[in-house]
């Protein structure tokens, strides 16, 4: 027997089930009904939690967006953004200002305390994240985090197409 089989197969001398193991609906559902309970306790403390926690790193990486570009940018319904944005400035993490380029679209920048907030939440779920990544290897995980981050841009992108075909 080949040393890459699993204890069931070992003790009934039949392979698993590939389907099941090998079945990328089933692996995505698995690890993100994990992730998203890991996160959520993560950003817990965080008003409007996993949405507002994308839209801190989205500012925290450069250019100030326009209100609507930041909806885009985290896939979020424009009302949506304006009520979380709302929130977030409320409790002085984000900040709104007239675009200079365009006095009618508002820029968000992150504030010094949004970003000490965005330090803190990270490093609460680099730990939950560590607890979910426990089987692999550094090398694994990075290249997990590729792999993921690549086909999450291809499933915003088809996301997006789907949005302008209005279907």
């Amino acid at each position: 027997m080949s040393a890459s089989m699993s204890e069931k197969e070992k003790q009934s001398g039949e392979p698993a089930d590939p389907a099941l193991d090998t079945d990328l609906g089933w692996a995505i559902r698995m690890v993100s009904s994990a992730f998203r309970r890991v996160a959520t306790e993560s950003v817990a403390d965080l008003p409007g939690g996993a949405r507002a926690y994308l839209v801190l790193v989205a500012l925290a990486g450069g250019e100030p967006p326009s209100q609507l570009s930041l909806a885009r940018k985290v896939s979020l319904d424009r009302t949506v953004m304006t009520y979380l944005l709302d929130d977030l400035e409320a409790h002085e993490l984000v900040t709104r200002r007239p675009d200079p380029r365009d006095r009618r679209a508002r820029q968000v920048l992150i504030t010094d305390t949004g970003r000490a907030r965005l330090a803190q939440v990270r490093h609460s779920l680099a730990a939950a994240e560590g607890r979910l990544l426990a089987d692999l290897d550094a090398d694994d995980a990075a290249q997990l985090r590729t792999l993921l981050a690549r086909v999450a841009r291809t499933a915003q992108r088809e996301s997006s197409a789907h949005d302008e075909a209005g279907c």
